[in-house]
Parts: structure tokens; sequence; C-alpha cells
């Protein structure tokens, strides 16, 4: 199912990347989304900190040690 992060892990980067550098914006064209999207997934990447925060989220290893 869409937007479930037990799931789907990768729902919580999307959820991350709208929260911090995609959302409230309004953009003119599909270039413009696209551009806003690869920036965005590159400021991700820079911090790979914050990408192994993402995956430790608690909800993320229920039932794992």
């Amino acid at each position: 199912p869409s937007r479930s992060p037990e799931l789907n892990p990768v729902e919580n980067v999307w959820q991350f990347l709208r929260g911090n550098w995609l959302s409230n914006r309004v953009f003119d064209t599909y270039d413009d989304i696209v551009d806003a999207a690869c920036d965005a997934w590159r400021r991700l990447v820079a911090q790979p900190e914050i990408i192994t925060s993402i995956g430790m989220r608690a909800r993320a290893h229920i039932g794992q040690s």
C-alpha cells in the first residue's frame, strides 16, 4: 500500500525529502520538479548520517535485534 512506511521503508526517505526540501513550493514546469527532486536527493546523499537516522527509526526495527 502507498504511504505505509512499516511495509515500504523508502516512504520514510520521501517523507524526509518532502518535509525538508520539497514542501510548500510551486513549480512552473516539469523540469523544475525534476531539478528540485534531484537537488533534494543530492543534499540527502551528501549527509550519510541523515540516511542512517532515517533507517534507524524504531518502527523500522520492530521484532529485530
